[in-house]
């Protein structure tokens, strides 16, 4: 391993050490069965009382090269993440959830384009899987784009740009950076996937499936909090370092009808989530688009039966506009069998 790693693929933990194992052993497939080096392992466990310790040391004892970090106190899942970003060596950062899989020859693919030229931010797609990654995996289609417009780059990956699993950060052009400062928003690494996409200026998006992401297993904020209110005023506060104001409202009309619908139907077939609270958070954001009236806003305020009907349309026209009808048929013929 050189002085300064080209990668840092960090993983913060916290008492899921099956899925870790998963997680790790995977990497370690790829990285051996590729002949791949220069990429830093580093797992910042949070103070786990299962037996993550004891995996990542097995790990270790069997010649896996990973850097561990075993927190003394639980300092949640924000501070987590940012203390991968600060403490990763490597020039571009990962920071991939424990439960997130490398698809097959994918971190090959990667390793090649940081190797090939420097980007502020790539980002990968992702898709979901419930029992077998290989098995339910989409299909190997897509393409790589390259962006020197960072707004065009960003209304393109949408709602991506939230994944930590899916996006690596150029961290040597936010040195000086302490990810700290964003804890409290459940999206410290949106603050640096924008400012390193801003600051290079050259970012690139695969639409191919890199990555594979445990479906349903993660939670606890409140989602249209999260990724409406707070994804919302992130990005208006990045106006003043370049992001344009057409570029905000184009992404903004993604995310109305090429994401939130889907969620706002899960939220409605499982009767959960504070719909007023939905409504007012929507409106607030979503006011001005003639789209969010027609496609979203009718999921929160109908009664269930019609919302649980609009949300699939919505759903079924926005995976067609955005070119996610087939994962979402992967995914029904997955549950099928």
């Amino acid at each position: 391993m050189q002085a300064q790693p080209l990668l840092t693929i960090a993983i913060p933990t916290y008492n899921r050490a099956t899925y870790l194992r998963q997680t790790l052993v995977q990497l370690q497939l790829e990285i051996s069965s590729h002949h791949l080096s220069n990429i830093e392992i580093l797992v910042s466990d949070n103070a786990s009382p299962d037996s993550t310790q004891q995996i990542v040391t097995e790990l270790q004892d069997s010649g896996f090269n990973i850097r561990y970090l075993l927190n003394s106190d639980n300092i949640g899942s924000d501070a987590n993440i940012a203390q991968c970003f600060n403490t990763a060596k490597g020039y571009y950062v990962l920071i991939l959830g424990d439960d997130d899989l490398f698809c097959d020859g994918s971190l090959k693919w990667l390793m090649t384009v940081l190797e090939q030229n420097e980007y502020g931010a790539i980002c990968m797609r992702l898709y979901g899987f419930d029992h077998d990654f290989r098995r339910e995996y989409p299909g190997a289609f897509g393409r790589d784009q390259t962006f020197n417009d960072t707004g065009e780059f960003l209304v393109t990956i949408g709602s991506l740009v939230t994944s930590i699993s899916g996006c690596v950060i150029n961290k040597r052009c936010l040195l000086g950076i302490d990810a700290n400062v964003f804890c409290g928003s459940n999206l410290v690494q949106v603050h640096l996937v924008v400012q390193a996409a801003l600051r290079v200026g050259h970012n690139l998006y695969s639409s191919r499936y890199h990555m594979a992401c445990k479906r349903n297993n993660s939670g606890g904020y409140d989602y249209v909090q999260v990724f409406v209110e707070r994804l919302g005023e992130i990005l208006d506060s990045y106006q003043t370092l370049g992001l344009s104001r057409q570029s905000i409202i184009a992404f903004d009309k993604r995310m109305i009808l090429g994401h939130l619908p889907f969620y706002l139907l899960k939220q409605r077939l499982g009767n959960s989530g504070d719909q007023k609270a939905n409504a007012l958070r929507l409106r607030s954001r979503y006011k001005n688009f003639l789209i969010f009236w027609i496609f979203l806003m009718p999921i929160v305020v109908m009664p269930r039966f019609i919302a649980i009907f609009w949300g699939g349309t919505s759903t079924f026209i926005g995976r067609i506009c955005y070119g996610d009808f087939l994962r979402g048929f992967y995914f029904l013929l997955n549950k099928i069998h």
